[in-house]
């Protein structure tokens, strides 16, 4: 999570049949949101620089390269919290493809948070063709979609053959176009245990990213 850097107060209501605790960055916090009893001060935390941390990352899983292709996803919130999660997870580039918003967008940064900026990218109008592009100059092409041939995300095999790995993510209705599906090696999915089926495609993503760079992916 995004901390560091602000100071603030923990504050709590005084109404003994409340007792709302939150974190106020201001005077505002002085009623409580809950049932508008006054607050008072529980704690005083101080602003502490943000520092990126200087303890070793651990190693990743694999010797080659890891890209994103994002096949038409709607929402700008997800295209920006993938840049950001793209880039703490160690993606070397983003393919943009279809309707899939730029970092040209103004939107975009409120959810990316500078990882856009940072993050290599290109824009195409055809994912399909740019995915069969890719695939044409050595990459492996995996993709993130619960189908009928997919394999658990922990099952997947692992390559150390140096050509760079394609991770593609599709659209939060329909998923990966069905043409790009049958150019992949690997197509994974993400179990789920609970009454639901899927996960929002930028969580599902980051799941996967984090598993695929650091993760123990069988041989």
């Amino acid at each position: 999570m995004e901390r560091g850097g602000t100071a603030y107060q923990i504050r709590q209501c005084l109404h003994e049949a409340c007792r709302f605790r939150f974190p106020a960055m201001d005077s505002t916090g002085t009623q409580c949101p809950q049932c508008g009893a006054a607050t008072a001060v529980a704690a005083a935390v101080a602003a502490v620089p943000h520092t990126k941390r200087t303890t070793p990352l651990p190693p990743l899983a694999h010797r080659q390269p890891v890209e994103v292709l994002l096949d038409n996803i709607r929402s700008l919130y997800n295209v920006g919290a993938i840049f950001r999660t793209a880039d703490g997870a160690g993606v070397s580039h983003l393919h943009l493809c279809g309707i899939t918003a730029t970092p040209e967008h103004p939107k975009l940064a409120k959810t990316a948070l500078g990882a856009d900026s940072q993050m290599g990218w290109h824009y195409y109008r055809n994912g399909l063709d740019t995915a069969a592009a890719l695939h044409n100059q050595g990459y492996h092409l995996w993709a993130l979609e619960d189908s009928a041939t997919a394999r658990p995300l922990f099952h997947a095999h692992s390559v150390n053959d140096g050509r760079p790995i394609l991770l593609i993510v599709g659209n939060e209705n329909v998923g990966v176009d069905p043409a790009i599906l049958a150019l992949c090696e690997q197509v994974l999915y993400l179990p789920m245990h609970g009454v639901k089926d899927s996960l929002n495609v930028a969580v599902a993503f980051g799941i996967a990213i984090y598993h695929l760079q650091f993760g123990g992916i069988s041989g």
